[in-house]
């Protein structure tokens, strides 16, 4: 049984102090987490195989190093740069995938609709935008797709596409560097968001909320954040998974939203587990 590294109390009250921090002017919105530790037997081709099944993602990946492991099924690209075009895709709001397609779609709907939700995703389009002009041609950042709901296997998110094209003097490094890490990460502004999470959370983030990918000889790069992820160093192992937090978060929400986010690796840790015996 996974044991949570923060109590719902504790994380209730970091939520309540973020909402502090936004009201004094520090920062705008800060993403919180909460970490699942347990323990785990072997490596993790069979937990890999369950993830593909039940949770098929834009990025799919197993990193195996010695006793160290990296399995994920990531929603959302970090960036990416292609014959010099450089983009990135910020998600932001949430709500969960039901069987039902009426209520899918009624949830959608409230999703879009829901101002606390709206305001975090255009703040975080806005800092996206941001980070790309730093190393794109003046006037090429664009947005053209804004404010989609895409759906994955047990929850649904707000998307939106930033594009810009890489000025003369800078290279897929630069984009790598100018957009790490994501604000859906840690928040707006960045630097202090992320004083604030080492503030509140409880335990050093390690590899979650960072990124994996590539770079290739040609100039073209690929990355993913590291969400929806589970890392392992010999027979422990953990999953994290974050919320937004902005002025009007309601803390039991977020708590849940969390929850929401962990479901599918809990399930195709399950399922492993179930086949391997």
């Amino acid at each position: 049984q996974p044991k949570v590294n923060i109590t719902k109390k504790r994380f209730e009250e970091a939520v309540e102090k973020a909402k502090e921090y936004i009201v004094a002017g520090d920062i705008f919105q800060v993403v919180l987490s909460k970490r699942y530790d347990f323990h785990i037997k072997g490596d993790l081709m069979a937990f890999y195989r369950s993830l593909r099944e039940i949770n098929p993602s834009p990025y799919m990946y197993f990193f195996k190093a010695g006793d160290k492991q990296i399995v994920g099924s990531s929603p959302e690209m970090l960036v990416r740069v292609d014959n010099r075009v450089v983009e990135t895709f910020p998600i932001a709001g949430t709500r969960p995938c039901v069987e039902n397609p009426s209520e899918n779609d009624r949830l959608a709907k409230e999703l879009l609709a829901d101002p606390k939700e709206q305001a975090e995703h255009v703040m975080l389009v806005d800092l996206a935008r941001n980070d790309v002009g730093k190393i794109a041609k003046f006037g090429s950042v664009h947005v053209p797709e804004f404010m989609k709901v895409h759906r994955y296997s047990h929850v649904q998110h707000i998307v939106s596409q930033v594009v810009g094209e890489l000025q003369d003097n800078k290279e897929c490094y630069d984009a790598l560097r100018a957009v790490f890490p994501a604000g859906t990460v840690s928040g707006a502004p960045k630097v202090r968001a992320m004083e604030i999470i080492e503030e509140l959370e409880p335990t050093k983030r390690g590899p979650y909320a960072g990124a994996v990918g590539y770079f290739s000889y040609n100039g073209n790069a690929d990355f993913a954040i590291t969400i929806r992820t589970l890392f392992s160093d010999g027979n422990k192992a953990c999953i994290q998974v974050g919320a937004g937090i902005v002025a009007d978060s309601v803390p039991e929400r977020e708590w849940f939203e969390t929850d929401h986010k962990a479901e599918a690796l809990m399930k195709a840790l399950k399922k492993a587990g179930d086949e391997t015996g």
